[in-house]
């Protein structure tokens, strides 16, 4: 199964994903909007979704077999008390926080992952990783 073509046709919602996280920046144990985004993604692609672990805390479950191994991917959701100075157009909205770090990049590949692994173990035996580009 090429998944390929159905991850670079999500790259714009994922972008677009990635663009309002950044705008809208909160900080640490106080990211409610944001663990609600990400966890209304993973519910929306089908994922077992827990909320609320540590308060803001999200975790995304993907089973398949009955083997005990797993994998685990983390992703930080909070910003920093930093004002942002970027004049580009998903600035943060928020005045005196900003996700100056660049997490809401690295948090939208663990859901760009979670969605592949769903496609892959929703109709396919499993099989060794391939490369996406960037």
């Amino acid at each position: 199964m090429n998944v390929l073509p159905r991850i670079q046709a999500a790259r714009e919602q994922l972008v677009a994903l990635r663009h309002d996280l950044h705008a809208h920046p909160e900080l640490a144990f106080d990211e409610h909007r944001t663990a609600g985004k990400v966890a209304d993604f993973l519910s929306a692609r089908g994922i077992e979704t827990h909320r609320g672990l540590a308060g803001t805390g999200v975790v995304g479950v993907l089973r398949r077999g009955d083997g005990g191994r797993a994998i685990a991917l983390r992703a930080d959701m909070d910003a920093l008390p930093v004002h942002e100075l970027n004049l580009f157009p998903h600035r943060s909205r928020h005045e005196g926080r900003m996700h100056a770090c660049g997490w809401e990049r690295r948090n939208t590949l663990p859901r760009t992952v979670a969605s592949r692994a769903r496609w892959c173990s929703s109709s396919s035996p499993p099989r060794r990783p391939t490369a996406v580009p960037a």
